[in-house]
């Protein structure tokens, strides 16, 4: 499928935009979990996996949350990025878009697979070894449990994963591994 954007176009885009080497693990984490997600419930994994790498594209120029997205959303509909792609990037921040709310099964399993992200690189950051390889599913299902731990990680964001039609420990399991099959490239 054309997207109006290919993954190598993405990559190099969200490099140009996205200089924190923290922020563009955390963009290559949410692609790794979209494709996950979206193998998992049947949809298009490039598509998935395009709107997870996008998703924080100005997050950097633009981190105030009543305005993070909007350039995102200027950026992708100038090169003509499908139209779906760009909602689903908007509404993983919806305090930046107060008429609208999420209402689909790819924006819903978008914000709570981009917000997973941060809580699962905590859980591996404490390990002695400070690897994913290290991390058991359950290490990060009792991590959502405890508020204080990663408390950026909005766990009412990540539980969106069951209105998006998957259980919250398979989700969590799925996130997981997704993760660990780039752990490589992210450095964990």
């Amino acid at each position: 499928m054309n997207y109006g954007i290919n993954r190598e176009e993405a990559f190099e885009l969200v490099k140009q935009h996205v200089k924190s080497p923290n922020m563009l693990n955390h963009c290559l984490a949410a692609e790794a979990v979209m494709r996950a997600l979206a193998e998992k419930v049947g949809e298009d994994p490039e598509k998935w996996g395009l709107a997870g790498l996008l998703h924080d594209l100005d997050a950097e120029s633009h981190p105030d949350l009543d305005v993070h997205t909007r350039e995102t959303a200027r950026i992708l509909g100038e090169i003509g990025v499908d139209a779906e792609i760009i909602e689903a990037v908007c509404l993983h921040n919806e305090q930046a878009h107060p008429a609208t709310k999420r209402s689909t099964q790819f924006q819903h399993l978008l914000a709570a697979g981009e917000t997973i992200t941060g809580l699962i690189v905590a859980t591996a950051l404490v390990y002695p070894d400070r690897k994913l390889a290290s991390v058991k599913p359950k290490s990060v299902r009792k991590r959502i449990k405890e508020k204080a731990f990663a408390a950026g990680a909005n766990r009412d964001i990540i539980r969106e994963c069951e209105v998006g039609g998957i259980p919250l420990e398979e989700f969590c399991d799925l996130s997981l591994v997704a993760m660990q099959g780039i752990a490589d490239q992210l450095g964990l």
